[in-house]
Order: structure tokens, then sequence, then C-alpha cells
């Protein structure tokens, strides 16, 4: 067990696809004697880099899902997450962070600031991640480490601090000035490992000198200290990493280091700066909910001396059974020991604990409060908490995003159906934005992602993993309808059946919701429409929201006001009222003018300027709106906002269109009106579809 909780770091690398993250980490594992050999992500010899342990990851070159490892740096226990660039996998990046206490966000020095950095950067800050920001591929035709600085002050309002200079550029890259210490740092022998200070060669010394003073003077900002030394000229090197330490921690600030992980420069001084200025457990605070207390929040104190609690925040289904990773917050767990799922109340006993490299396990006898493991024996689903059972208490759930693209899928025979159903609850239970349904009229499998790669590799594993031949129909969009205008209703249920009957009166009106959300305002008065049933009537709305009758999508942005109606003394109950705002919605929601919203994707492309005219035809070709155009050496990037139903097949229209020199990003952005006439096919269709169901 690791002892001292000062000495270990809980850390994750982010970034947007392509920048370099798993080169990165496969450079932190050989320099810290985790692994004996570099491997490259697309390398020629087979093997792949030690994080990509999917088949399918080392086939594409992409990191699918996150990995987790461990290793020792001067002292120091550093678990590593390395988590996929990719949106589709956004899921994946998320759960890492909320367990992660600091992050170092690698940014390409020729890209810059991407579409993913943008994600990564609002995850880092949901759960109030510190963070390193590590400009790499100095190397690259292009670089300039200047740029990616404005652009992490401007787009993403980082409080950003250059420490290092870089010794030339592109080609003559050959290492970095250290800032602080105001010398040169060179990485010599065949792979870097051999870490080499020297005097900064003269060219380099204004520009240093001047760079070190812009350095001194944002830290001056943030710590009285150091701006009391600087004026008495005596401002040492520890003074000055003491005020980086206490921006990172205070989130004021963010560190940012140059290097090349390809060419094995700038990774070791990365790995110190890791130590140095990203927080250890004890220096993150982090809370849970009292369940025996009305889910009052209470902080928790990471010292194996407290009662046990843990968060559950991957799953993986291996060879041995279900592995569960899990970031212990306070207590300690030990091999054998016996928790209980905080949700289900289940106890369960720990079969083996184990500590991650990859695909690799190692077995331990236990850990304690900070550590990241994983173990073999419980039956949970991922954000579950384990508790040893003193404490019923939970953890703050993570943010799971909707699924925005749909799929469906049918098994070829019999043998593909179970393997099939099999594949299905696994993956639902391993990945929150994998969800799996049936169409009740048409009675398909409908599987739901973040995009098409995310299910196109999903679909890949139900054929490699399960042996799951199935057939895959059209991507489907998810749609969502929404009231436009103001409706009064004054409704009336009556049901006489002999014997007590069902009567129930709402009056009020509905409206569009300024916030997006279903919203539901009591107005009655003078008890005319008992407490107990007020809930009937918002329940039965809510029930009516779930399914629109224009496509069968789900509604949105209603806000339902009831401000008056009537009850009976025997005939009137929870159902009658329930089923008098079903009716009653029924028969206003035409009224309201419903109209149809459709996904807005965020879409980032980047390509040659000399493609210029044909991305932009491109984009607009598919109903994009151009939202900005920088241009940096050597490449053109466009950003635009493009409906997702006009984005499936455009990854074979950009190859073509660019000879394959030009790559593209989405998320999603927003819902937005669908055009009148798109609206009108698209119910149409589904008017057919029903009538074909009904056959």
């Amino acid at each position: 067990m690791i002892q001292d909780l000062s000495k270990v770091r809980n850390i994750g690398i982010s970034a947007h696809i392509d920048s370099g993250k798993t080169t990165l980490t496969e450079r932190i594992l050989f320099y810290t004697k985790r692994i004996h050999a570099m491997r490259e992500v697309r390398g020629k010899d087979g093997v792949g880099a030690k994080m990509d342990s999917m088949e399918l990851e080392r086939e594409r070159g992409i990191t699918i899902a996150s990995a987790a490892t461990h290793c020792q740096w001067t002292g120091h226990h550093v678990n590593v997450i390395d988590t996929p660039g990719h949106v589709d996998f956004t899921i994946e990046v998320e759960r890492a962070l909320r367990v992660l206490d600091g992050a170092i966000l690698v940014l390409c020095a020729v890209g810059g600031v991407q579409s993913q950095s943008l994600t990564v950067d609002r995850q880092m800050r949901r759960y109030n991640v510190p963070r390193l920001a590590f400009v790499n591929k100095c190397d690259r035709v292009g670089a300039n480490p200047e740029r990616v600085l404005r652009q992490l002050k401007e787009k993403l309002g980082l409080n950003a601090v250059m420490l290092q200079l870089p010794i030339g550029l592109e080609a003559q890259f050959q290492g970095v000035v250290d800032l602080i210490t105001m010398k040169a740092i060179y990485f010599d022998g065949p792979s870097g490992e051999d870490v080499r200070t020297a005097e900064i060669p003269g060219e380099l010394c204004n520009e240093a000198e001047r760079k070190r003073e812009e350095m001194l003077d944002a830290l001056s900002l943030i710590s009285d200290q150091l701006a009391e030394a600087l004026l008495e000229e005596r401002a040492s090197a520890e003074q000055i990493r003491d005020a980086i330490l206490h921006g990172v921690l205070s989130l004021k600030l963010c560190p940012v280091l140059l290097g090349s992980a390809y060419k094995n420069k700038g990774v070791q001084p990365l790995m110190d700066a890791v130590v140095q200025y990203l927080p250890n457990p004890i220096e993150v605070t982090n809370e849970a909910l009292d369940l025996s207390r009305n889910e009052e929040r209470f902080i928790l104190d990471p010292t194996p001396e407290k009662p046990l609690i843990a968060l559950t925040f991957k799953l993986e289904d291996g060879p041995y059974g279900q592995l569960t990773y899990i970031r212990i917050y306070q207590g300690k767990l030990r091999k054998g020991a016996a928790v209980v799922n905080s949700r289900t109340g289940r106890k369960s006993r720990i079969g083996r604990l184990v500590r991650m490299h990859a695909d690799e396990m190692e077995e331990i006898e236990g850990a304690m409060a900070g550590d990241i493991v994983a173990l073999f024996g419980i039956d949970c689903a991922s954000g579950d908490t384990l508790t040893d059972g003193v404490l019923d208490v939970s953890m703050s759930s993570m943010f799971v995003p909707d699924p925005v693209v749909k799929l469906t899928v049918k098994p070829k025979d019999n043998r593909a159906k179970a393997s099939l159903a099999k594949a299905l609850q696994r993956f639902s239970k391993e990945d929150p934005t994998f969800r799996s349904t049936v169409d009740e009229e048409t009675g398909e499998q409908v599987i739901a992602g973040m995009g098409e790669l995310h299910l196109d590799v999903y679909v890949e594993r139900m054929r490699r993993e399960y042996q799951a031949d199935v057939e895959v129909g059209q991507p489907q969009v998810a749609y969502r309808e929404s009231v436009t205008r103001r409706a009064s209703f004054n409704y009336t249920h009556r049901k006489q059946t002999g014997g007590a009957g069902q009567y129930a009166k709402i009056e009020g009106y509905i409206e569009p919701s300024a916030s997006g959300d279903f919203e539901f305002e009591n107005r009655v008065t003078g008890g005319n429409i008992p407490s107990e049933y007020i809930s009937s009537v918002e329940k039965g709305i809510r029930s009516m929201l779930q399914k629109g009758p224009l496509l069968g999508f789900p509604i949105v942005g209603v806000r339902v006001v009831l401000e008056d109606g009537a009850h009976h003394s025997v005939d009137s109950s929870d159902m009658a009222f329930q089923a008098a705002a079903r009716g009653c919605f029924r028969k206003i929601y035409p009224r309201t003018k419903p109209q149809v919203l459709e996904p807005i994707m965020a879409v980032a492309v980047e390509c040659p300027p000399e493609y210029h005219g044909d991305v932009l035809s491109s984009l607009m070709q598919r109903r994009g709106t151009i939202v900005g155009a920088t241009e940096g050496q050597g490449f053109l990037r466009v950003e635009a906002d493009l409906p997702l139903s006009e984005m499936f097949n455009y990854a074979t229209t950009l190859r073509s269109t660019t000879q394959g020199k030009a790559e593209f990003s989405m998320e999603f952005s927003r819902y937005a009106p669908a055009p009148q006439g798109i609206a009108d096919d698209l119910i149409k269709a589904h008017q057919i579809k029903l009538a074909a169901g009904k056959k």
C-alpha cells in the first residue's frame, strides 16, 4: 500500500484527436522504466503503443477506450489515464476527469486549440481539475508555440504562462530553456533518456530574459510573497515554484511546457512539473452526499483511518468477469473485504484487487485513499459508490451527454441473436452514452451513440468479441419536438363505468420554455385541486413528452402553468388527473404550432489553403453556416455549424475533395428548428412508417 499520500499523483492526459497523447504516455512509461522499448501508435512492427491494447485501436491508430497505468517518478507514485481524443468517445474523458486530481492538456504546436480541446477544457472546468498544458509536436513544420499560448488565453480564457522557451523549432528543435532556472535542457542518447543542462545559447539570452520577465509578472499577480520578493530582487527558484503551485491549485494558472514526444524531447521536465505543480489527493477537496441526512453534502477525508468511500468509474468485460475501476476517496480497501453498493444496498466480497498497466494486471493486497485500482467480483454500474457499510453515502454522479445518432441492428440468425443480446447488455453497462432500445412500432433493435464512429466501433466489437453477425440499418438522427406559441386549455375528464367513476378538470396554458427544459408551475388556489393531485397532472404531462406525435421523438422546451380546476370527492383520483393531463395535452398540442428541432453540430475542418473554396462549398451544400476561418502556416481551419443529418458520409466526401489532405472533427452544439420543407418530409415519412406498422 502507498503510505504517503503527498507522494501520489492521479493525472489524466487529454487532448484533441491526433495531438500525441498516446505517444506522450508511451514516453512517460519508458522514462519511468515501466516499459523497456517505445512503440509507435501506427508502428510498422504490428505491436503498437502500450496503452492502445485493443486490436481495433491498433488497426485504426486511435484511442477508443481510456487506459490506466501507474509509474514512479522521483519517489512519487503517479497513476496515469490516457484518454481518447475523438469526440465520439467523450464519456471516456468525462469519467476519467471525474476521478482525477490533475490533468495534462496536450496541444499540437501546429493545430493549437482545436474543437476537442474546447470540449476537454469544459470537462476540466466541470470537475475543477487543475491542469498543465503541454505544447507537443514542436518539431513539425509550422510549429508555433506562441500562437498556441495566445489561443489558450483567447479561446479557453486560461491564464496561460510559458515556463519554457524552445531552442529552435520545426526540424531545428533541439531542446528547451527552463525560464525558472535559466538553463538550457537537452535530451541526448538514442531515445532522449540522457537529460543534459547547459548554458543558454547566446542568441536566445535576450529573448529568454524577456520571457522570464513576462512569466514573473504573471506570477506576481497570483502570489503576494513572490511580488514582495521581486520588489526586493531576491526571488528564488523555490519561491517561483511555490507561486506556480499556488496558481495551479487555485485554478488561476495554467503553466505551459514544450516538447516533442515523438522526438523524445521535453517529457522528463513535464514529469517534473507533474510532481511539482499538480495536486496530491490531500490538496483536493472532494464531496459526497450523506443519504441518511437528506443528501447533505460533506467533505471527504482522504485518510486510511476513516470509513471506506470509493467511486466506480469504468467497467470492462474481461476473461475473468467484470473488471471494475475504482477511485478510493476515503479509508482503505483489502482483498477479501466486504463492500456495500450504496445504490442497490447489495453486499459483495472482493475476490481480486489489481493495479492496471494498460491490459496487464498486477495483484495487490490492499489500497488506500487517493489510489486508483481495479477489482473483480463486484456487480455494479459505472458511477456507483462503494462503502464498507459504516456510512450511507453517495458520490455525485458524472455528466452524461445524450446520444445523437441511432442505428438499427438485426441479427442474421438465432445464434447471432443470443450473442447480440449479450453484447448489448454488456456495452450498455460499460458505456453510459451507448443506449439500446426496441422500437415499439417496428420491433427493431435500435442502438444510439455519440456519432458514426462510436457506433461503428461497437458494431465491430459485436462481431469480433461476441461473434454476433448483424446487419446494420441506416443511421437515424435524434430529432426533438417543441412548441412555438402559447395555448390555453380548459379540459374535463369524465368516465363512468358503474360504481366509482373518474372525474378531473384542469385549466391553464402551455407555452415555450425559456430554459429549453420542461417547466411546471402550480398557480391553483383555494383547494380546487387537492395538493396530492397537482403532481398527478405534472406526471401525466411528463408521460406525453416522451414521444411527440410529429416524429415520435421527445418534446422539449415546454412550460405548463396550471391555474385552476375542479375535483369530485368520490370520483377524483391520481389516475383521473393523470388521464386528464394526457387527454388535455393530446388536444392542445396541435394548437401550440409544434416544430421539429434538429441537432446542430460544431464542425471544424483543417485543410491546406488551396482547398479553401472546395471545403467551404462542401459545407454550404450541406446547409452549413460558416462561423469563422483561421489560417496557420501551411493549413487553414474552417469552423461551421451543420445539421447532423447532413454529416453522414462527410468523411468520404472531404477525402475525395481534398485528395485525403484534410481532416475534420465535430461535436454536438445545440438543437435548432429544422427548415419547414425538411420537417414536412420527416413528418410524412413518420406517418407512412406508422401506417405500415399497423398493417
